[in-house]
């Protein structure tokens, strides 16, 4: 399994243009399965080459820097693809109406240090992307958070074990939810690990 989106992977941009909108699709399918909700306002999509091959010719593309872009969508979307020992999720607070969602992410100040995986009897803490701090000195969350779940390999096989309940949660004050990890979801997060 790919671990980095290299240089000589990205496609010319009328490449891209040409299979956009089926790769789109295609990959819709494949997000289906990579996605959790917790509670009524979170959801965590789990990343993975795919996604991330995506999102990088999505902006190349959207923003049209052409060549001099290429290392900078490098740069900040390899980190997210999984190494093999670690689950990656960008995690989302979607609520619509914007004054309802500010009021929420107003509250919500922390949380991304709130937010584990148990694996049978192990917990696995999310750990935060260190590039910027999403929460405002004020207390104000960001609206989309990137963490990591560092596995050890006894807790991959735990992982992969169908015997094992996997529980995703979220533990801030103003936010305590939880939800199973459906099957398809963890056949799909078991392809992430070595």
């Amino acid at each position: 399994m790919q671990r980095e989106i290299l240089y000589q992977d990205i496609m010319t941009m009328s490449h891209y243009a040409s299979i956009r909108r089926e790769h789109a699709k295609k990959l819709a399918d494949e997000k289906k399965n990579r996605r959790i909700e917790v509670g009524p306002a979170c959801t965590f999509y789990f990343e993975s080459y795919n996604t991330m091959w995506f999102q990088v010719h999505e902006m190349l593309y959207i923003e049209k820097g052409g060549v001099d872009q290429i290392e900078g969508e490098l740069r900040a979307y390899n980190p997210l693809i999984p190494n093999g020992h670690e689950l990656v999720a960008t995690v989302m607070i979607e609520v619509g109406d914007p004054d309802r969602r500010s009021a929420l992410l107003s509250k919500l100040g922390g949380f991304e240090e709130t937010i584990t995986l148990s694996v049978g009897d192990s917990v696995i803490r999310g750990v935060a992307e260190e590039d910027l701090d999403r929460t405002t000195v004020d207390g104000k969350a960001s609206s989309v958070q990137f963490l990591r779940f560092p596995f050890t390999g006894a807790q991959i096989s735990d992982f992969k074990n169908p015997v094992n309940d996997i529980i995703l949660s979220v533990g801030h004050k103003n936010y305590r939810h939880m939800a199973g990890v459906p099957s398809n979801v963890r056949s799909a997060l078991a392809e992430d690990f070595d």
